[in-house]
C-alpha cells in the first residue's frame, strides 16, 4: 500500500506544469536599419541624445512631398511612438527625425502595407 501511495505521489509531482516565463524579443531601433516594413499602429523605437522637442516627418519617397509630421517632446534614451499608415497613399516613405534646430538625428526608409 505504501508503494502504491509513493508511486502516485511521484507521478503527481512529475505531472505538475512548470511555469516558464517568456523571454522578451529584442527590439530593433527604427533608425538603426536602412529600410523597415511597418504596419498600421506599429510601435517604433528610437534613441534620442538629449531631452527636447523633436519632429518626426513622413516624406513620400517618389514625389518628395511631406505626408505627415508630428512634433513631440522626447526624453534622453529610448523613445517609443506609434506610426499609423492606413490613410497614406504611398508605400515607400522616408521617416526623418529632426531636433528643434532642424538638425537630422535619423533617417530611414519605411515600406507600408
Amino acid at each position: 500500500m505504501k508503494r502504491i501511495l509513493l508511486i502516485f505521489l511521484v507521478l503527481f509531482w512529475s505531472c505538475t506544469k512548470m511555469e516558464i516565463e517568456p523571454t522578451p524579443q529584442p527590439v530593433q531601433k527604427i533608425f538603426s536599419v536602412s529600410e523597415s516594413r511597418v504596419t498600421d499602429g506599429q510601435s517604433i523605437h528610437f534613441d534620442l541624445p538629449v531631452d527636447g522637442v523633436y519632429t518626426l516627418t513622413l516624406i513620400d519617397k517618389e514625389s518628395g512631398n511631406v505626408v505627415g509630421r508630428e512634433r513631440f517632446t522626447g526624453k534622453t534614451g529610448e523613445n517609443i511612438k506609434r506610426i499609423y499608415t492606413n490613410s497614406l497613399q504611398s508605400q515607400y516613405l522616408y521617416l526623418l527625425l529632426q531636433d528643434v534646430t532642424l538638425k537630422e538625428i535619423g533617417k530611414t526608409t519605411i515600406i507600408t502595407k
